[in-house]
């Protein structure tokens, strides 16, 4: 039996332990820098490069053929990309469209969207469990359930509907009947 599966020696514990320190405090410094659009809530976009990041950080700390150098260049160009991203996508509306989901109408003004609920897999069961961590009991006191980018499903009340405005724009493809 191998026993370099249960101990190897000092040299990989340091390694470790110097990687994990040196990449964890460049880690928080990049992501401190690139500001808080790195870490907002998180579109498609936002999640691969999260994972990513978390990919190349974890190759490192468990691989001594793998730089430190190496993944902190790869996080660096990983959020420089993403910032970039972000900076495109918000100056271009075709970039916009390309790199965004928009947000979807699921439910408006006592009607299931039907459509909408089976293209993105959703079901009417879904809706009523956002509807009850918005902490509310019916279905009488919700106007819209819209399901964002992020894959959340934000609930509007009928209060808080006030001029529709954030929801105008989507309740044109409504299903009425």
């Amino acid at each position: 039996m191998d026993m370099t599966q249960f101990w190897d020696g000092w040299d990989p514990i340091i390694h470790t332990v110097i990687t994990l320190t040196a990449g964890y405090i460049a880690l928080l410094i990049i992501l401190r820098l690139s500001g808080p659009r790195t870490m907002a809530s998180m579109t498609p976009l936002d999640f691969i490069v999260a994972v990513t990041i978390g990919s190349a950080f974890g190759r490192t700390l468990t691989a001594v053929d793998v730089p430190l150098s190496q993944a902190i260049l790869t996080v660096l160009l990983l959020v420089l990309l993403q910032w970039i991203m972000a900076w495109l996508r918000g100056r271009s509306p075709k970039m916009r469209r390309l790199l965004d989901a928009p947000p979807v109408l699921i439910y408006y003004e006592g009607k299931f969207q039907r459509k909408a609920l089976r293209k993105h897999q959703l079901v009417e069961d879904d809706i009523h469990t956002a509807v009850r961590s918005s902490s509310r009991g019916s279905l009488k006191e919700v106007s819209a359930v819209i399901l964002e980018q992020n894959g959340g499903l934000v609930v509007i009340g009928n209060a808080e509907l006030d001029d529709s405005s954030s929801v105008l724009k989507f309740t044109g493809d409504a299903e009425v009947d």
